[in-house]
C-alpha cells in the first residue's frame, strides 16, 4: 500500500493505493480515499497516542486485503499532529533500527538491477548523490534499487514526487537535465558538467523528443497504451526545466585551477645554509673564543664594521660581502636562541 497524491478542481486529493500483478503487467488501483485532508481519519484518544479510524481497516479487509497496521500508520504519519509527532518518532527510529534487514542473494540483486528501469535508475542516482556526471550509475547497489522494484509505475512516481522535495529550486534544471541523459548528445567536454555553455536550443530540442519518446515508452509505463497528452507525471519535469535556470557549476574555475597546477613551476624551498664557527672566525677576522663569548649588540657593530670595508659599494668584494651577511645571520639567530633558552 501507498499513498498517493492527485489534483481534483485544483486541489490536492489523497488516495490510499496498491500496486498488483495481472496478465498486463504490475499495475495499481485505488483502496481507499481520504479527500484533501487525511488528518481526518487520525484518531487521538487521550495523552500523547493516536490510531488510524477502523473504517478504513474495515474497507479493506472487505475488500479482502489483510491490512498491515505499521503501513497503515506510515501512510498517515506525514498528518499526525507535530507535537505528538515529536514526542513519538524517537521510538519510531528506534523500532525501524532494531529490524534487521536481510542482505539480498546475488540472484536476487541481479534480478534487481535488470528490472529497473535506466530514467530510474538516473533519478535515484542524482537523488542519492546529487552528481551531474552518471558514468557510475552502473555500479549503483541494488539496495538502491531496491526502493522502486516490483512497483507499479504509479508507486513508483508517486515515491519520487516525495523524493524531489529534498531538490532546492536552483538544482531542479539540472536534474532534469541529467534523468534524461541530454549530455549524451553532445561530444563538448563541457556537457557532463557545464551544459548551460551548450547550444540551448539544441538542448531544448532533445528535451523534448526525449520526453515524447518516454511518453510513449510502454516498457516504462508497464505495458499501458501510449496517451496522446503528455502525462502528468512527466509535466512538473517540463516546467522545471524551461522554468528555471541552471544550477552554479564550479567546473570552469575547477578547470583553470587544475590547469594552473600542472603548469606551474615548482621546487623545494633551498635549506638555510649554517655557517660554522671557524668560518665565521675567519669572515670577521677575530679569534673564536671571541664570537662564542660576544654579545647581539657587539656581533651587530662588529658587523657593521667589517660590511664597510666589504660592501661592494665601497669598492669591497662582493662574494666576501654576502659570506659576511650569511655569517652574521647565522650567528645573530643563535644567539636569539640562547638567549631566548636562558630566559
Amino acid at each position: 500500500m501507498y499513498l498517493a497524491r492527485h489534483r481534483v478542481k485544483g486541489k490536492i486529493n489523497y488516495t490510499i493505493r496498491e500496486s498488483y500483478e495481472n496478465d498486463i503487467g504490475l499495475c495499481s488501483r485505488d483502496l481507499f480515499e481520504l479527500g484533501s485532508d487525511p488528518s481526518k481519519h487520525i484518531v487521538y484518544p487521550g495523552g500523547n497516542a493516536f490510531y488510524v479510524d477502523e473504517a478504513i481497516e474495515e474497507q479493506l479487509l472487505a475488500a479482502g486485503l489483510q491490512s498491515d497496521p505499521q503501513a497503515i500508520e506510515d501512510i498517515f504519519w506525514p498528518f499526525v499532529d507535530p507535537e505528538i509527532k515529536r514526542i513519538i518518532e524517537p521510538f519510531r527510529n528506534r523500532s525501524k533500527k532494531r529490524s534487521k534487514k536481510e542482505p539480498l542473494d546475488p540472484d536476487r540483486e541481479t534480478k534487481i538491477k535488470a528490472g529497473v528501469h535506466v530514467f530510474d535508475k538516473r533519478r535515484l542516482h542524482f537523488l542519492r548523490f546529487g552528481q551531474m556526471d552518471q558514468g557510475y550509475i552502473g555500479r549503483m547497489p541494488a539496495a538502491i534499487l531496491k526502493r522502486v522494484a516490483g512497483k507499479s509505475r504509479d508507486e513508483i512516481e508517486q515515491d519520487f514526487i516525495v523524493q524531489e522535495h529534498s531538490l532546492a529550486p536552483f538544482e531542479f534544471k539540472n536534474y532534469v537535465y541529467v534523468i534524461f541523459d541530454l549530455q549524451c548528445f553532445f561530444k563538448e567536454l563541457i556537457a557532463k558538467e557545464l551544459p548551460q555553455g551548450l547550444d540551448q536550443k539544441t538542448v531544448d530540442l532533445h528535451l523534448i523528443e526525449e520526453v515524447c519518446r518516454l511518453n510513449q515508452s510502454p516498457e516504462f509505463w508497464n505495458g499501458r497504451p501510449p496517451q496522446e497528452e503528455l502525462h502528468e507525471y512527466l509535466r512538473r519535469y517540463v516546467v522545471w526545466f524551461f522554468d528555471y535556470e541552471y544550477g552554479h557549476s564550479t567546473f570552469l574555475e575547477d578547470y583553470i585551477k587544475d590547469f594552473l597546477s600542472r603548469h606551474r613551476r615548482y621546487g623545494p624551498p633551498k635549506p638555510k645554509e649554517t655557517v660554522s664557527i671557524d668560518e665565521a672566525r675567519k669572515i670577521f677576522g677575530v679569534k673564536e673564543e671571541t664570537l662564542q663569548n660576544i654579545t647581539i649588540r657587539s656581533l651587530r657593530r662588529l658587523y657593521r664594521r667589517q660590511a664597510q670595508k666589504l660592501h661592494p659599494d665601497t669598492g669591497g668584494d662582493h662574494e666576501k660581502f654576502i659570506k659576511l651577511t650569511d655569517a652574521y645571520k647565522s650567528l645573530l639567530a643563535a644567539k636569539v636562541e640562547e638567549t631566548k633558552t636562558r630566559l
